[in-house]
């Protein structure tokens, strides 16, 4: 290979990679209960994409979930608003990048419960995690991990 062609690879690659950090919004806010800890372990995930947090605790959270549009029955334990989307929950980053690769029109994504593994639940992965997006109180598949 030549060195030109080399260097053309070596800069797409780079440009690329660089393209889904990019894409994600620079602050985000995380609307949670006071006294729950895995909360702010997963803001500290969300940290280390370079989005910076501000976490709410004193608010009803229940009412940030309902005018994000999460479909009942499908809640986690706090609500991100990042850019246009909510992300519900202990969404796993990879998932979190994808949405902001693809934005879709949706209202945002979310992983129901708190499943051991995810981002801020210690433990190792013991299912699959099924990713849903959601828009209008109804969801449907985005990803399984």
């Amino acid at each position: 290979m030549n060195r030109p062609i080399i260097a053309l690879v070596l800069s797409t690659a780079l440009m690329t990679a660089g393209t889904a950090q990019a894409a994600l919004p620079s602050e985000a806010t995380l609307y949670k209960n006071p006294q729950c800890g895995c909360c702010d372990a997963y803001a500290r995930h969300l940290k280390t994409l370079g989005v910076s947090v501000t976490i709410v605790d004193d608010v009803e959270v229940g009412s940030i979930k309902m005018k994000a549009g999460l479909p009942y029955g499908l809640g986690a334990c706090h609500t991100t608003l990042m850019g246009d989307y909510a992300i519900e929950g202990h969404v796993p980053l990879v998932a979190v990048e994808a949405l902001f690769e693809q934005q879709p029109d949706i209202d945002g994504i979310g992983l129901a419960g708190m499943p051991i593994g995810t981002p801020g639940m210690p433990g190792p992965q013991q299912a699959p995690w099924d990713v849903y997006q959601f828009t209008d109180q109804k969801s449907q598949p985005f990803m399984t991990l």
